[in-house]
């Protein structure tokens, strides 16, 4: 039994010689296939369940793994963090898609990835006239306050977030967050999350202006083609 165990652990990562490693990659690599119960992830792993609930318990205290609804062991927010930098192949995905929302709404765009406990703006793009809000590239931003904060806490990228879980839990409802003078006065936003082929929200798109054009709810003026700029993103990654 005990070599079956180390065959079905080597089948989801290479033996390093550190045995709490080697289990802990096999239990990652075993939840990113699919969400699993404890008594599926110790089956697939061969790992007894003891062992499997115990390191699974450590990976979910530093979010590598969450619970899904039901209860499963899920891939957690720390992944999408580790990994959404600014990548080439991201930003060269989002440029066309964010030049084309330019247009459409005639409002700034940008694009922003997590970065500890700020998010940055890695990518903007400006119309080519009026009144418009500019936050250069490189920006680090609060994740207090604002609709790109909201998307990240509401997806469980942000601890002890700042926001209620009745205004979380609508954004991921609906995929998108709006803020209205909550961070700068006079001005307001809508930001949708970009999710990746593995599920995972690895930057927010934004959209924001001055709040006498946006509205009282910028979700109602801009928010349907901010989902579907955010969503043609996402399927192009």
């Amino acid at each position: 039994m005990r070599d079956a165990s180390i065959h079905l652990v080597r089948q989801y990562s290479e033996d390093s010689g550190i045995k709490v490693l080697d289990r802990a990659i096999a239990i990652v690599k075993s939840v990113a296939r699919d969400d699993k119960t404890l008594a599926s992830l110790s089956e697939d792993t061969g790992l007894p369940r003891a062992t499997t609930h115990r390191i699974a318990s450590a990976l979910e205290v530093h979010r590598v793994l969450t619970r899904n609804p039901s209860g499963e062991w899920a891939i957690g927010p720390a992944l999408a963090s580790f990994s959404a930098k600014a990548s080439p192949r991201l930003l060269a995905a989002a440029e066309p898609i964010m030049r084309e929302l330019v247009a459409t709404t005639r409002e700034s765009v940008q694009l922003y990835v997590l970065t500890g406990d700020t998010r940055t703006c890695i990518a903007a793009e400006e119309p080519p006239s009026g009144l418009t809000y500019t936050v250069p590239i490189g920006s680090q931003l609060s994740l207090t306050a604002g609709s790109a904060a909201r998307v990240f806490a509401a997806f469980g990228l942000i601890p002890n977030p700042a926001f209620s879980q009745e205004i979380l839990a609508d954004v991921r409802a609906s995929r998108l967050a709006e803020s209205v003078a909550e961070r700068e006065v006079g001005l307001a936003s809508v930001s949708a999350p970009i999710i990746d082929s593995s599920q995972l929200v690895v930057a927010v798109l934004s959209v924001s202006g001055p709040a006498e054009r946006l509205g009282p709810h910028p979700i109602a003026t801009w928010g349907a083609e901010l989902a579907d700029a955010a969503t043609r993103l996402g399927s192009a990654l």
